[in-house]
């Protein structure tokens, strides 16, 4: 066949059937080779070794009435979230399994799975779970009782979100290994579920589904697949939740405000009934999703939020000053998402999302020595991460960690009916035993820009391989066999090699990459440097990394060692274009500017750091400099004085300091989340060494005392001032400090924006 160089780009129609559609190979079918890729994935094994299934299993068979083999673990796992780890732990051990072949993860998953079976068999209705007093919660729930909030529901911690983890965790199981057993638990749990819910009407189910869910609309679509029994795929429907899918459908941004990895779970079951019912207005309103989301509220690294929530795109401030910055669990669910629309859509330029996450948001995530996952990544300029420990940690970016580093071979290659498509530029050997072709990549991209593909065939064959033309790659250039090959593709789509190979040809990929100066989506002067898909950042200190590696605390997972003032922050004089003429090329992608030294941000570590960077003009930089300066004094001046605080309405701080409520709402409002009550709240906070003496309570509308009634530690509270939108309460003498707020008659009370114990 004579050689040829094609285009190609597919295109491919919402649920239209075709013999070209994108496939992932299996995860057996591929394994890394030496790289920062493979020592994340060894470095992840080691951790998910290193936990215990009988402490991840003791909610579960506690729940089932048996005595549990070992303590639970401590921290997120019981306080109210007990069994969301042993879920995310089933997904682990089972996508590392077929990543690996460690047959170690293999007996430790089907002793997780006789062990949930041994719990539904007890229970004897098809219900497992870990949630405390689960059986009276769901009880509850069957009958119509039913008092929702964001996080909180029949004040019970994201009850369904939990759940969630445990369908997913056994449909991994069961897609990665070919466990029956985890089948059958799977939908007996499914069944279980159906037949709680059947009793409730359309308007109850959507008050469930106010409450952060996960994507449980996605495990009924897996039902679905699965048995191909249409009752899932209906109950997967009427678990989208329609109050957030609406303006989705009708092409409206609601996003701000919004505890974002609540929403995107949603979409990826979105998406995943769109596929499957063909429904083509929900895979529209997923389109819009993502647009968003990855356009006008990412970061350079591809993670998004502060504390937790959806920012304004216009206004990326908060982030910036916050050590909350974007969420991991959030970019691990976007790269799903970003997945699932790349195999539906046949359009590989989602893949430049994905890479751009994958390389600087999820590999950067893990600790690349000591192990543990990292919760915020903040963009706050000289601050850094903490990263978790196995036995103290049990946070929610601890269950997607697990899973994070044991699928980057997931997406490196995919393939049509006979063709090959080579996606990212990763050391690894793709084995495609059906086909009888082996492909090994060697590369040592991003620090060189260059990979060689060689193929290895049991007899001569012809088929199509695939290269990706990356948007960010300049002079790209394939030479088969030492013979330079014409190139008519555009960037961010595939070159396609047509001919019949034979064992030991070689492709040989070069290209260059530059490095550019990306502003944030806001369009405020501040800016990252970026080579390729690689963002670059600075270390600037090791100064005060308090709780780098995580203790059992309840905020254990936020980096609250010492903010340095923003306007100490290094700072970019004159124009961008001379900034990144100034960098000068040391190797292994590092670069000097001035007196710091740049380097791949998934290389930072142990240290603070600095990826975003004020730009000014010389006329700009003092004027604007004296103003920043003079904030940061002000911001600094009420931290310190500050012993323990909580943002009314935001999830985390909540959670953190034990609310409690009934008939309750939260929203957000001119920038600022806020929680009210007709009946009560409560939290408890921490008044260290009893340094604390006032309790100032903030409220966003005017404070009528004659509606509310606070009582501190079941007494009555010791007012000692009132303002229109603020009232201050006695706290000297408290080290743990009982909040309840009580509604008098039902009146609907103010809302409350902050709760903070501060020195005087």
């Amino acid at each position: 066949m004579k050689n040829k160089v094609l285009y190609c780009l597919f295109a491919l129609l919402m649920g239209s059937v075709a013999v070209a559609q994108m496939q992932l190979f299996s995860p057996n079918e591929i394994r890394l080779k030496e790289g920062p890729f493979k020592n994340a994935q060894d470095v992840d094994l080691k951790y998910i070794l290193d936990l215990n299934p009988d402490k991840l299993l003791a909610p579960y068979l506690l729940d089932a009435g048996f005595s549990p083999k070992s303590d639970r673990y401590g921290n997120w796992e019981n306080i109210g979230l007990d069994g969301h780890i042993g879920g995310h732990y089933l997904s682990a051990l089972s996508m590392m399994y077929a990543a690996t072949g460690n047959i170690e993860l293999k007996n430790r998953l089907d002793y997780m799975l006789s062990e949930l079976a041994r719990c539904q068999d007890k229970n004897g209705n098809g219900y497992v779970g870990g949630i405390p007093q689960g059986k009276v919660f769901w009880d509850r729930i069957h009958k119509g009782d039913i008092d929702g909030s964001s996080f909180g529901l029949n004040n019970t911690w994201v009850p369904i979100y939990n759940i969630h983890k445990l369908f997913a965790g056994l449909n991994d199981a069961y897609q990665y290994t070919g466990s029956e057993k985890a089948k059958d638990i799977l939908i007996k749990l499914g069944d279980w579920f159906i037949e709680l819910l059947r009793p409730l009407s359309d308007e109850q189910i959507e008050k469930i589904l106010k409450t952060e869910h996960g994507g449980i609309n996605e495990s009924f679509a897996d039902l679905y697949s699965i048995t191909k029994n249409k009752k899932y795929l209906e109950t997967a429907e009427k678990l989208s939740h329609k109050a957030f899918l609406d303006p989705l459908l009708k092409k409206e941004d609601k996003l701000t405000g919004l505890h974002a990895n609540t929403q995107i779970p949603k979409v990826i079951g979105f998406e995943k009934i769109a596929v499957l019912s063909g429904n083509k207005q929900w895979s529209d309103a997923v389109q819009f999703f993502w647009n968003n989301v990855t356009q006008n509220r990412s970061v350079a690294f591809g993670g998004n939020s502060v504390a937790e929530h959806f920012n304004p795109i216009d206004d990326f401030s908060g982030m910036l000053k916050s050590n909350q910055g974007p969420e991991t669990c959030n970019s691990y669910n976007m790269e799903r998402l970003t997945k699932a629309l790349f195999l539906d859509k046949d359009d590989v330029s989602y893949l430049d999302f994905y890479e751009r996450t994958l390389y600087n948001h999820i590999l950067s995530s893990q600790h690349p020595e000591k192990g543990g996952f990292v919760y915020f990544t903040p963009i706050r300029p000289n601050h850094y991460r903490v990263y978790s420990q196995p036995d103290t940690s049990m946070w929610c970016c601890v269950g997607s960690g697990l899973e994070n580093h044991t699928k980057y071979g997931e997406l490196i290659y995919s393939h049509t009916e006979n063709d090959i498509f080579v996606n990212l530029f990763i050391p690894s050997v793709l084995n495609w035993k059906e086909k009888g072709i082996e492909l090994e990549q060697t590369t040592k991209f991003p620090y060189e820009n260059n990979s060689e593909l060689v193929l290895k065939l049991k007899k001569t064959k012809s088929f199509a391989l695939n290269i990706r033309y990356p948007k960010w790659a300049e002079n790209f250039e394939i030479i088969v066999n030492g013979k330079e090959q014409k190139i008519e593709a555009k960037l961010s789509a595939y070159v396609t090699l047509s001919r019949k190979w034979k064992s030991g040809d070689k492709v040989t990929i070069r290209f260059k990459t530059a490095t550019h100066l990306e502003s944030l989506p806001d369009g405020s002067n501040w800016s990252a440097f970026v080579n390729g898909p690689i963002v670059l950042a600075a270390k600037t200190s090791t100064e005060d990394l308090k709780g780098l590696f995580a203790d059992d605390s309840r905020m254990g997972h936020v980096a609250n060692g010492k903010y340095i003032p923003l306007d100490k922050a290094y700072a970019l004089v004159g124009e961008k274009a001379g900034y990144v003429a100034k960098l000068k090329e040391e190797g292994n992608l590092r670069f000097s500017l001035d007196s710091l030294q740049l380097e791949p941000f998934f290389e930072v570590h142990d240290a603070r750091y600095q990826i975003y960077f004020q730009t000014y003009s010389k006329e700009e930089y003092k004027e604007n400099q004296a103003l920043l300066k003079q904030q940061e004094i002000e911001a600094m001046a009420v931290e310190a004085k500050t012993i323990d605080k909580i943002n009314c309405g935001e999830q985390q701080p909540e959670v953190d300091h034990l609310y409690k409520g009934e008939k309750s709402n939260s929203g957000y409002d001119d920038g600022k989340f806020w929680r009210n009550t007709r009946s009560y709240i409560s939290y408890q906070m921490l008044n260290k060494n009893k340094e604390g003496q006032f309790l100032d309570i903030s409220t966003l509308d005017d404070f009528k005392t004659e509606n509310i009634i606070i009582f501190i530690n079941e007494k009555p509270a010791v007012i000692a001032a009132v303002e229109k939108k603020a009232i201050k309460i006695k706290v000297n003498n408290l080290e743990v400090v009982n909040i309840k707020i009580l509604s008098k008659d039902g009146r609907e009370s103010p809302k409350f924006y902050q709760l903070r114990i501060v020195r005087n």
